[in-house]
């Protein structure tokens, strides 16, 4: 039977990498595979998946409509597997859409995300996800200023402050992103003292 995967981790911790690479494995095998994603992110350009490294491929947006939208594709041509990224982004209405597909339709649904934003809270996809998914899985890197495991997402300003307050989602140049772990999270106020000096 087919499962709802959720695959989690931090800013850099190869999320979009896995996702096309995992892609990769079906099409060469010629088995078709969808990949959508958040219409909130778009570094990558419109309707696309990109690595830190350059590569990527074309994507949907994620709309409310998905599960017919996937019907009529598998009606077509046998649908394999379909990916998700930027899942953090979602509503748990979307997420609950991605169980319709997986217990409907009987196809695999892997999606890829943050567990929690700057402030180290929640987003409302990567809760659903937490809820709903039937494994679980942690993508893990270390952290930015030490050798131990990242698990915070710490927002840098231009001025090289720290930011723990503000809005979740904020398109547009805001700064940086570092994967840290909580006690360097907790410490640091500043990065000006770190930024070029990881341990």
């Amino acid at each position: 039977m087919a499962q709802l995967f959720f695959k989690y981790g931090t800013m850099n911790s190869g999320k979009s990498l896995q996702l096309l690479a995992s892609r990769n494995n079906y099409e060469e095998q010629n088995k078709k595979t969808l990949v959508y994603t958040s219409n909130l992110d778009t570094r990558s350009g419109h309707q696309r998946v990109e690595t830190r490294i350059g590569v990527s491929c074309k994507a949907e947006y994620l709309h409310p409509n998905i599960f017919e939208d996937v019907k009529n594709k598998n009606k077509q041509e046998k649908i394999y597997c379909i990916f998700v990224d930027e899942a953090h982004f979602l509503k748990r209405k979307d997420i609950e859409h991605l169980t319709d597909i997986v217990d409907g339709l009987n196809i695999p649904v892997i999606c890829y995300g943050l567990r929690a934003d700057f402030r180290n809270e929640l987003f409302e996809g990567s809760a659903a996800l937490f809820a709903l998914a039937d494994k679980i899985e942690e993508l893990k890197t270390v952290c930015y200023f030490t050798n131990k495991k990242a698990t915070v997402n710490m927002r840098v300003g231009k001025d090289g402050e720290v930011i723990r307050e503000g809005e979740q989602v904020v398109v547009g140049d805001i700064g940086s992103y570092f994967p840290v772990s909580r006690e360097v999270y907790k410490q640091m106020r500043n990065t000006n003292d770190y930024l070029g000096k990881p341990s």
